[in-house]
């Protein structure tokens, strides 16, 4: 399939047209609407920007998907929460840049609501589902978007990142997810989880299209590092992987190379973020009428107002000391490689277990939250795999690392 910079330069050169790109987005999420990926398409609207589109900019005539928790004009703003029934009064800081690039909004695509799960299960319109296998899920809360673009509908849609939303959909979905540096694209028209650890992101088919798009609209540099000098994970908490992902996850050990290190302690970091993102998200939300929420968004909610004030003063501390020594390793290495998740796609019934789905939620997690937390890149590239997808993280010192990192692994495949 083209890539985003050849689809743009298509474009601008008159070989391929707006308006046809749109017409075949539109086509494929009929065709996969049983993933449930797409929330919204906004026919007309695409339709009239594909036909009025002045055939320029870095995205030109690409046709792109904005999690539903992003405010865009005249679309309808939910959240994927059936207490909401609101229409977007502007667009986000992302959407504007998106169309100052040439890009052309299709439409919504589903959100775990309040972007609070990483389940992708939680939504007024039901589950996410997985393109390789509908009974899984596919990770959240940036479901749709890497649904949609492990399905072809489009080439590129934007999702948030507060604790690996990006990069697990990414990686059960098997495309990749860009989580840059925190603020790289500001969150600006997205409702908050969590101030402190909140990131805007792509999810593209591949790590040079994830640079491409970053670079379209963001300040992203091009940085060449040669041969990589790769850090593989040695924390145990990072390691405890399913067969399918420890049998990726050792060929790409043998395949690239590289020495081992330790992240910093997982237990003080995981609780350090939990501790940052509950007490933000409880007052992101105290306004608000919470009777129609999703139970597992409400119980998360009860348990996120059991976090002390001085409990999250002291992470805010402690988030300043975590990040310094992730520094000091990423002057050591040009990349730390960890998987992306402990496991392939979990059911979407284990969702609803005895405990909640809290097993499968920590599964999910584990691997992730640390980049938030230190506000570093982060990147999911998928793995070479004979079964479902398996995701390889790439944390580095500034975006143009990670993506510089990302694209040579990507070439040594």
């Amino acid at each position: 399939m083209s890539s985003l910079e050849e689809i743009a330069a298509g474009v601008r050169a008159g070989s391929l047209d707006p308006v046809e790109l749109v017409e075949d987005a539109l086509r494929r999420a009929s065709d996969a609407a049983e993933l449930n990926a797409v929330v919204y398409l906004d026919v007309e609207g695409a339709r009239k920007a594909a036909a009025t589109h002045d055939r320029t900019g870095a995205l030109a005539g690409v046709p792109v998907l904005v999690k539903e928790l992003i405010e865009v004009e005249g679309l309808p703003y939910r959240c994927g929460s059936a207490s909401m029934d609101e229409v977007g009064r502007r667009d986000a800081e992302v959407v504007r840049r998106l169309r100052a690039a040439g890009a052309i909004v299709v439409g919504l695509s589903h959100t775990h609501e309040f972007a609070y799960g990483c389940t992708g299960v939680s939504n007024r319109v039901g589950a996410c589902r997985n393109p390789h296998d509908l009974s899984r899920m596919t990770g959240g809360s940036s479901s749709g978007s890497a649904a949609a673009v492990a399905a072809g509908v489009v080439p590129l849609a934007i999702g948030t990142d507060t604790a690996g939303s990006v990069r697990i959909p990414a990686a059960l979905c098997g495309v990749v997810g860009f989580k840059p540096s925190y603020n790289t694209i500001p969150a600006d028209g997205v409702f908050p989880l969590s101030q402190s650890l909140d990131h805007v992101g792509v999810l593209t088919r591949t790590a040079a299209d994830a640079t491409y798009a970053l670079a379209a609209l963001a300040d992203l540099s091009p940085l060449d590092v040669g041969t990589p000098r790769l850090g593989f994970v040695a924390n145990p908490e990072y390691l405890q992987l399913s067969p399918g992902v420890l049998s990726a996850w050792s060929a790409a050990v043998e395949r690239f190379g590289g020495v081992e290190v330790q992240l910093p302690d997982w237990s003080h970091g995981f609780t350090t973020a939990a501790n940052l993102q509950g007490p933000e998200a409880v007052a992101n939300h105290l306004a608000r009428s919470q009777d129609r929420y999703q139970p597992d968004v409400q119980q998360r909610l009860r348990e996120a107002a059991q976090v002390q004030s001085a409990e999250y003063e002291r992470a805010r501390e402690d988030a300043v000391l975590i990040t310094r020594e992730l520094d000091a390793l990423l002057e050591q290495v040009d990349a730390v490689l960890t998987p992306t998740v402990l496991t392939t796609a979990p059911l979407i019934s284990e969702a609803d277990t005895a405990d909640g789905g809290l097993a499968v939620r920590k599964r999910l997690l584990t691997n992730t939250r640390l980049a938030n937390l230190t506000r570093h890149a982060a990147i999911s590239l998928p793995l070479p795999t004979d079964g479902l997808p398996v995701g390889l993280q790439v944390i580095a010192a500034s975006n143009e690392k990670a993506a510089a990192v990302a694209c040579w692994l990507e070439a040594q495949r």
